[in-house]
């Protein structure tokens, strides 16, 4: 069934490949204006459509530069109940910035960060009013074209290889796949536990016209699950437990995988990317928590979900005592972490 209608939506994603192909050539011509600035600006994107592991990437980069840079991050705040430049501050809300920023926001109050459809109007309301950041973080602006950053990291999903897949409406890809060769660095993300010398060397073969000194292998870390009401109090997932794992994000099957090979008593709850839950969500979420058997059993959710549930303050408390979270974090393949670190380092040091 899925072939069939990737068969008809063909015709209009090569529509669609003309128009952005047009829309690529004209700013790389100079027929459309791309502006740059004299800091530091690392764009952290994609070509398909969903997730690739931007967030947790950008929390890496936010934790290896705010040491001994003053950074801040620039995105579009997806989802957001406001329009224009927003600056985070103490009294923002998941819905006034997006809950990717305002997660980042809440993790690091060092990091400045910024909501802005337009990422331009977002870095000069950031260097007006803070004007000593040192280097910009820009979220998901891989086609954001009429910003040139200074270095642009392009994420590709292991799982969703852009050489497999085809252009919006028929597939997941924004723009062609040959628009990989505006980046400076490539990662394979969400690469598996196992992943293999073998695997690795197919994909450089793909990716043969990239230097392979700058693509990197990426795959996901779980950590412990902390409390949704105090996370200095923390939990373990193992197999006297039965799990209710609620989800708003674009993948959630890694998360359920790894999750059910802890427990054998696991149940899922899937809502849309980004998703705004409401009081009924809330409802059926208490429902399906209720309908796990035992006294021993847990609510799983991911750092994303729950600053937007902790906004909504529908959670019963009943549910909330046993409502988790649970952490990820980047890790590097091959022991390569280092040079990408270097690379990073460098291009802020000489800029």
């Amino acid at each position: 069934m899925v072939s069939y209608l990737r068969w008809i939506l063909l015709p209009f994603s090569i529509i669609y490949d003309i128009v952005t192909r047009i829309r690529n050539f004209c700013f790389n011509a100079g027929f459309k204006k791309s502006v740059s600035f004299q800091i530091p600006v690392i764009s952290i994107g994609n070509i398909t459509v969903g997730g690739t592991g931007k967030t947790p990437h950008t929390e890496y980069l936010s934790k290896l530069l705010l040491p001994t840079c003053k950074t801040a991050m620039i995105s579009r705040g997806y989802k957001r109940l406001t329009k224009g430049v927003v600056v985070a501050n103490n009294e923002s809300k998941a819905s006034d910035i997006g809950d990717e920023p305002f997660q980042l926001h809440q993790k690091f109050p060092g990091l400045k960060v910024i909501a802005a459809e337009k990422r331009v109007d977002g870095i000069n309301t950031c260097l007006k009013i803070f004007g000593d950041t040192e280097v910009i973080l820009l979220d998901d602006a891989y086609q954001h074209r009429h910003l040139k950053p200074g270095l642009s990291i392009l994420l590709i999903d292991f799982n969703r290889p852009i050489w497999r897949d085809y252009l919006l409406p028929a597939g997941n890809l924004r723009e062609a796949s040959s628009g990989k060769n505006r980046a400076d660095i490539i990662i394979i993300s969400k690469c598996p536990v196992n992943f293999t010398d073998y695997q690795k060397n197919r994909i450089l073969k793909k990716l043969k016209s990239f230097n392979p000194e700058n693509i990197f292998f990426t795959g996901f870390k779980y950590g412990q699950p902390y409390s949704f009401a105090n996370p200095s109090v923390k939990t373990e997932i193992d197999a006297s437990k039965q799990v209710l794992i609620v989800t708003g994000i674009a993948n959630p099957k890694p998360l359920n995988k790894y999750i059910s090979a802890l427990t054998p008593t696991v149940s899922s709850l899937v809502f849309s990317d980004h998703h705004n839950f409401s009081e009924k969500d809330v409802q059926l979420i208490g429902q399906r928590f209720y309908q796990l058997d035992g006294e021993n059993k847990i609510l799983i959710t991911t750092e994303k979900d729950a600053v937007r549930l902790k906004e909504l303050n529908l959670l019963p408390e009943q549910i909330v005592k046993y409502t988790y979270i649970l952490p990820i974090k980047v890790q590097f393949f091959f022991n390569r972490g280092a040079a990408f670190n270097k690379q990073i380092l460098e291009y802020v040091r000489k800029n």
